[in-house]
């Protein structure tokens, strides 16, 4: 098979409410997409610098490069999007105007073009994700096997990723629309999927059932609602429905006989007398109240898991690590990506279109003569040595000249 004739790359694009880690799930995606010597390319948008904070290494540029490496000898490539620089790139590219575009930088043009036309800035940044998905090398395969998107929050991810309605407004003709039509082309192909992070809790659930029907109306693609920070469940179901049957600190014989058992157990475990005013009878209320709310989250959670259920996508888990995410938080939250093999997740590595050895990356060049169109971002740019990528391409030409055939299953 020829490069030509291999599978589409897929674009995992990755948005949640804030404060569910949808940043945390896109490096955990991208590092278990890497694995078995795949290469992924990790993009952010909103200039958090969410990403090299996770990685714990110094702060993106506007250029690609390695972070970080996967098990099976894979890697992860980032990239942190400036909206002006890829406006610079987008200049270059379409007029020609190379330094003279530097030099609206300095006057503020670009600023009060981005700032104008909020539109015209999605364009760009969602122009330059494209451009990474359909780059290829010299022999015709893709440079990336697939490219993880930190995407803005899922109140506005509809209008971010649906950029045709954007510039509907600002061009009906010429460049912008054709790169609007080209990124539209690649938003609403079978090979991308919006992934939705949310937690076990009302609002995350919400509002991620409101954004799965946004995108279904706009015709774009859903892939899979992935449930992070998952608390373990402490007790088993006849203990669960002991605990909610009467509220923890409550009157009545029946709470009187449940305090008299917890007194009596934490007696003879050694934990002092079961008598009143004991030890043991101390303990009883703190840790009756505990059991009694945390029997009230499972019950509430487990109504928000039957909510996502009904949204009929695959759906992932991810444990709370409670001591918060570091390096090694985000490769075992990445194991776990790996482990659950969901049908219908991702599903960027057909097993038709793997890379051969011989065909990784033997003489990598980032200008690519099928990539046509207004996506093709920055290549002209960089092609004059005077582009923010200008040393990207001497960075991918030897970056892989060995990389193993990959044939793994999805994930």
């Amino acid at each position: 098979m020829s490069p030509q004739q291999s599978s589409a790359v897929r674009l995992h694009i990755v948005t949640g409410k804030g404060g569910t880690g949808k940043t945390t799930v896109a490096a955990a995606l991208s590092l278990a997409l890497a694995s078995e010597g795949r290469r992924v390319l990790l993009v952010e948008v909103e200039e958090r610098q969410g990403i090299a904070q996770l990685f714990e290494t110094e702060a993106l540029p506007y250029q690609e490069r390695k972070i970080a490496s996967a098990p099976g000898g894979g890697e992860v490539h980032a990239l942190a999007i400036d909206a002006e620089l890829a406006m610079l790139d987008y200049l270059d590219m379409f007029y020609k105007l190379g330094r003279a575009g530097r030099a609206l930088k300095k006057l503020g043009a670009i600023d009060f073009a981005t700032t104008v036309a909020p539109g015209l800035r999605d364009v760009l940044l969602t122009g330059k994700v494209c451009e990474a998905v359909r780059r290829k090398d010299k022999a015709g395969w893709p440079v990336y096997d697939a490219v993880v998107l930190d995407a803005p929050p899922t109140g506005r991810i509809t209008r971010f990723l649906n950029v045709n309605d954007e510039v509907a407004g600002l061009a009906r003709m010429g460049p912008i629309h054709n790169q609007a039509q080209t990124v539209m082309r690649v938003m609403k192909s079978p090979q991308t999927a919006v992934h939705l992070v949310t937690l076990l809790e009302e609002m995350p659930v919400q509002e991620t059932m409101d954004g799965v029907a946004e995108l279904r109306s706009a015709g774009l693609p859903v892939g899979a609602v992935i449930v992070n920070m998952v608390r373990p469940v402490l007790l088993e179901d006849a203990a669960l429905a002991q605990v909610t049957d009467l509220p923890a600190g409550g009157s009545g014989g029946g709470v009187g006989k449940r305090r008299t058992a917890v007194a009596k157990a934490l007696s003879q475990a050694g934990l002092g007398g079961a008598r009143r005013g004991g030890v043991a009878e101390r303990l009883v209320d703190p840790l009756l109240t505990q059991a009694y709310e945390h029997a009230e989250r499972v019950v509430l959670e487990r109504e928000q898991r039957a909510e996502i259920g009904g949204l009929g996508l695959p759906v992932r888990e991810l444990e709370l690590i409670g001591e918060g995410v570091d390096l090694g938080g985000l490769y075992r939250l990445a194991d776990s990506l790996r482990k659950q093999a969901v049908p219908g997740f991702g599903g960027a590595f057909a097993k038709d279109g793997a890379r051969g050895k011989s065909a990784a990356h033997p003489d990598e060049d980032t200008d690519d003569a099928d990539v046509d169109g207004p996506d093709a971002g920055g290549t002209a740019a960089d092609a004059e040595g005077d582009g923010p990528d200008a040393d990207r391409a001497a960075a991918d030409a030897d970056a892989h000249p060995d990389e193993d055939a990959d044939t793994g299953d999805e994930v």
